[in-house]
């Protein structure tokens, strides 16, 4: 009888749904992959000048476009801060990037946790790891781990259900120190001013801190834990 409830149950009606989502989402990454090629600063910035007043629009989607994807951000935030200055730089690439996230963290939500995690592969423990259960606290630092990308943080807090108020909040409050300081290095490089060199100093000292902050964390986790 069990045999023949799990045989039910690998061919529902919501697994079936999961794996066709699962397939048009890999597709879509695999095409973003190959496709969307991230032009170089120069170039980005040129395209964004070209629509205008509408431009600050175009860099938003561009950014969570990109962030969906496990291509890196950090040449958008670079020509945020060329274009657009460290504080209207900061908000826009901010924008895109937690527009980005959460549109991955609901991908994998209606995906689900087996399919999603078959797709982050290598990073898959990893993020099981430290975000299993997760509150606030450990959705902040997660963010902060050198080494661990956006996008399977992303995915990983929606396929093991961390709830999206904790999600939203902590990407809020963990990623405002890196976007700052990749937005203030394209400032400073464009406009050396006093005021974008002393913004460039302290965001990337407080990038920092907030990494020193989340390895002692997830140490003192560790050793608790054993």
């Amino acid at each position: 009888m069990n045999s023949e409830k799990d045989y039910t149950d690998d061919f529902s009606l919501r697994s079936i749904i999961s794996l066709l989502t699962l397939v048009v989402f890999i597709g879509i990454l695999i095409w973003l992959s190959f496709n969307v090629h991230i032009p170089k600063p120069a170039v980005l910035k040129e395209m964004i000048q070209g629509y205008g007043w509408a431009g600050w629009l175009i860099f938003i989607g561009i950014t969570a476009l990109i962030a969906i994807t496990p291509i890196p951000v950090t040449i958008p935030a670079l020509v945020a801060g060329s274009l657009y200055g460290v504080l209207a730089g900061s908000l826009f690439s901010f924008t895109g990037i937690l527009l980005g996230s959460w549109i991955g963290y609901w991908l994998a939500r209606l995906t689900g946790k087996n399919l999603t995690f078959k797709l982050l592969g290598r990073h898959g423990p990893t993020v099981e790891k430290y975000l299993n259960n997760a509150g606030f606290l450990a959705m902040c630092t997660a963010r902060l781990i050198p080494g661990l990308p956006y996008w399977p943080v992303n995915y990983g807090a929606g396929a093991l259900g961390i709830s999206q108020y904790v999600f939203l909040s902590a990407t809020l409050v963990a990623s405002i120190p890196g976007q700052v300081s990749l937005v203030s290095l394209g400032a400073f490089a464009a406009h050396q001013s006093l005021f974008n060199g002393i913004i460039l100093v302290t965001a990337w000292m407080t990038t920092l801190a907030a990494i020193w902050i989340s390895y002692r964390y997830w140490r003192n986790k560790r050793k608790e834990s054993k």
